[in-house]
């Protein structure tokens, strides 16, 4: 367990072992909620790329890539078509 002091402005100072699990470095956004009477502290940048994996997540397998390779080509057709245009 970790403690911070609380400033005459609201501030504390992040514990390092905690910005260190959590990735935060300075110019880091974080994210605090609320949740069943609990408030939790995240990293906002990652939390922003679990969202997006988590709206995205079988969307590769309906289109039908398995593999990077197959990634990569459905980028280079999508740059071709638009090429045209």
């Amino acid at each position: 367990m970790e403690f911070a002091k609380v400033t005459s402005k609201g501030q504390i100072t992040i514990p390092i072992e905690i910005r260190k699990k959590l990735g935060i470095k300075e110019g880091s956004k974080v994210l605090f909620w609320e949740e069943a009477g609990h408030i939790y502290l995240a990293n906002s940048s990652m939390e922003a790329l679990r969202e997006a994996q988590a709206v995205f997540a079988g969307e590769a397998e309906k289109l039908g890539l398995e593999t990077e390779e197959d990634v990569m080509a459905m980028v280079k057709q999508i740059q071709k078509e638009r090429m045209v245009k």
